[in-house]
């Protein structure tokens, strides 16, 4: 069955005669897969047999009977279930020791219509849609509704089990809401309607609360193809799949449509599992199928467990503060490592900045060679590499020169794009695969797209390398550590102008920031 690339970008995410294997069938109707990253296995609902399936390297088996008709599924951070339920018409968190309880069941003191997709967000909030398929023969128990509308509901991070839900959109935006999905950083939120034939996208604030609401794509039938808008994910590269007549319709990150994964049955919802999470798997009616695909989900946050025990974090946290004389330990599947600044200009005689003394501590420091072999490990095990560059265009347009600091690069004529100077270190150049992300600033952070590709790849363990210890290096530090990252330094992968200020920024600011370490034990905590 051939796929089409209504654009070649479509390519690179999928080949277009890639197989559409089917590992079970003789269902209902199936929906809400979801795949356990620890254990490997992927649940799915069969909604009319009140059935919860699991499908693992034995087969398809049954999970849970009766199930109340569960629809969505999906973790959260702990690994608990969390279940729209058509039949209560909630949502319900199931425990990994099989205890159930109720997030939420009615709005303003009337019942729910009947949860039906839920995602979760990084700061721990619950988002739901509520159409009312669960009322309906067949598909739910049939019985009055409540409501009167359909809505799209958030239950925050302090969530009490049982507390009403917030409404987010206004309560008559919908017909009937179905799929939703976070973009990759999690500034957007995708909301399809299954019988508008359409999908919003909204702007996330800070706060929860949704603004700016839009049409991202409409039109999404076909008279001769069965098929409607209903379960909907983005991938890591801010793509948007949506269920649509014939299969799978995606769209890139501006709302275009790029291609079509077709699909033997009418498909209801899907998700992404597999050891590497390049298995596409497709619930559509009475089957589960499985096609592989080149690029992987959005990072969410169940998928950055370790699975009911101390998490890389806080054991990293515990050395840190501890002195302790155990190992440094990392989790890889977490961490991506930084090199800032290591440029032409900055470190290496002849540089623009060559007469501070960079060149010489940087040799004293060995930093090249130290992060050049850290480079290496973290390629090897699958660790994202970011070279972090300071570049200007000719004349340093757009630069704002309120420090002496930015003053010497105008000076200087410094780290101007396509130059020498501005060119990577040999040895420290970026290899396949790597990510260059530009500033111009001191921070990474600063006017970057360092977060995004950072949340894209799930990563929030960071390892910092590079020049200028007391300012790049330290400022990009301090404001990761604000932002949640674990900040890991390995101080000989590092320099400045001279060693004074190389110790006195590892020795007082970073110890409070960062975990200071060596570039040797980070290699072997990174096992």
């Amino acid at each position: 069955m051939a796929h089409q690339a209504v654009d070649p970008d479509f390519r690179r995410l999928i080949e277009e005669h890639a197989p559409v294997r089917q590992p079970g069938s003789g269902f209902t109707f199936t929906e809400g897969p979801i795949w356990h990253p620890v254990e490997h296995y992927l649940l799915f609902s069969d909604m009319p047999g009140d059935v919860r399936r699991r499908f693992d390297k034995s087969g398809v088996r049954e999970e849970m009977r009766p199930s109340n008709m569960g629809n969505g599924m999906t973790y959260d951070r702990d690994l608990n279930l969390l279940v729209c339920e058509h039949s209560t018409s909630c949502v319900a968190r199931f425990r990994p020791d099989g205890r159930r309880e109720v997030l939420a069941s009615h709005y303003e003191g009337r019942e729910l219509n009947s949860p039906n997709d839920i995602c979760v967000k990084s700061d721990g909030s619950i988002w739901f849609t509520d159409p009312w398929y669960g009322r309906m023969p067949v598909f739910g128990v049939e019985r009055p509704r409540d409501l009167g509308w359909q809505g799209v509901f958030r239950l925050p991070p302090d969530h009490k089990p049982g507390a009403e839900p917030q409404l987010v959109v206004e309560r008559y935006m919908f017909t009937m809401p179905n799929g939703l999905c976070f973009s990759p950083d999690e500034s957007l939120l995708y909301i399809n309607d299954t019988e508008q034939a359409n999908i919003r996208v909204f702007d996330v604030q800070s706060d929860g609360k949704l603004r700016n609401g839009r049409i991202f794509a409409s039109g999404i039938r076909d008279s001769l193809l069965p098929g409607v808008p209903d379960g909907m994910k983005c991938d890591a590269e801010g793509n948007v799949w949506c269920t649509a007549p014939g299969g799978l319709w995606v769209y890139n990150p501006s709302g275009k449509l790029i291609g079509k994964v077709s699909i033997p049955e009418l498909p209801a919802n899907f998700h992404w599992g597999g050891p590497d999470w390049r298995t596409l798997y497709v619930c559509a009616s009475t089957s589960l199928y499985a096609v592989d695909v080149k690029v992987g989900p959005r990072n969410e946050p169940f998928m950055r467990t370790k699975g009911g025990g101390a998490t890389a974090r806080s054991e990293t946290s515990a050395a840190a503060s501890s002195g302790a004389d155990e190992p440094l330990r990392l989790d890889a599947r977490r961490c991506a490592l930084i090199i800032q600044d290591m440029q032409n200009d900055v470190v290496m005689d002849g540089g623009a900045f060559a007469d501070s003394g960079s060149p010489q501590h940087c040799r004293e420091q060995n930093a090249i060679a130290n992060i050049a072999r850290l480079a290496d490990r973290c390629r090897a095990l699958g660790i994202p590499v970011i070279h972090v560059h300071f570049v200007v265009p000719p004349g340093a347009k757009g630069l704002t020169l309120n420090a002496p600091l930015f003053e010497g690069v105008i000076d200087n004529a410094a780290l101007v794009r396509g130059t020498w100077g501005g060119s990577p270190v040999d040895g420290l150049v970026p290899q396949d695969g790597d990510f260059v992300v530009e500033k111009m600033r001191m921070s990474a952070w600063e006017g970057s797209t360092l977060e995004t590709v950072l949340k894209a790849e799930g990563r929030d363990m960071i390892i910092e390398t590079g020049a200028w210890t007391n300012m790049s290096i330290e400022h990009t530090a301090r404001t990761g550590a604000d932002k949640g990252y674990v900040m890991i330094i390995p101080e000989d992968g590092c320099s400045t102008m001279n060693a004074d200020w190389h110790n006195a920024s590892i020795n007082y600011a970073l110890q409070n920031v960062s975990l200071v370490t060596k570039t040797d034990e980070v290699i072997a905590a990174l096992g």
